[in-house]
């Protein structure tokens, strides 16, 4: 025999191998009972069966490195009292040929070494800053609401204030 036909063969079993053991069968005696197997016997039927759903839990050491953390958020954002916008107000309506709305924001008490003010317009991200200004270019007309945060070093949104509604009027070719 050829030595590589051998491992052919070999190889061809080992992987027809586990296919077979992965088969459920169902057989239904003379008496009405059910069993189930994993080798077929005469009357059995084969048996689709649906992958099981396995759930991994976190290690415990995870779970406590993820509350730290949680704690962590929690005591930095409870040093503020604050976070707002002091420009536009709420419920301002102004215009703007290119679109460019300067947002303004303060806190009580100032923002600490490694956070920053996070701006969201319409639920999306649009800027951070330290400084207390941001521009953002391009925002379309009509009515938008406007989110302020303070976040931390690493992203986290620590504190939140209230959020604002405005309405940017800008030309369009029709008028």
């Amino acid at each position: 025999m050829n030595p590589r036909l051998g491992i052919t063969v070999g190889l061809m079993l080992l992987i027809t191998g586990p296919v077979s053991a992965a088969e459920v069968y169902r057989n239904v005696d003379a008496h009405g009972n059910v069993t189930f197997s994993d080798e077929p016997s005469k009357g059995a039927k084969a048996v689709e069966v649906k992958p099981v759903t396995t759930i991994t839990l976190p290690k415990p050491q995870n779970v406590r490195e993820t509350e730290k953390l949680r704690e962590e958020v929690k005591r930095e954002g409870s040093i503020y009292e604050s976070v707002s916008f002091t420009y536009p107000k709420d419920d301002q309506a102004f215009h703007s040929g290119s679109g460019d709305i300067q947002f303004r924001m303060s806190s009580t008490p100032g923002l600490e070494p490694n956070h920053k003010y996070e701006v969201t317009l319409d639920g999306q991200p649009v800027g951070q800053s330290t400084s207390g200004s941001i521009i953002v270019s391009n925002v379309f007309r009509g009515t938008h609401e406007a989110g302020i945060h303070i976040v931390d070093k690493n992203g986290v949104q620590i504190k939140s204030g209230a959020p604002i509604r405005f309405t940017v009027h800008r030309p369009s070719v029709q008028n």
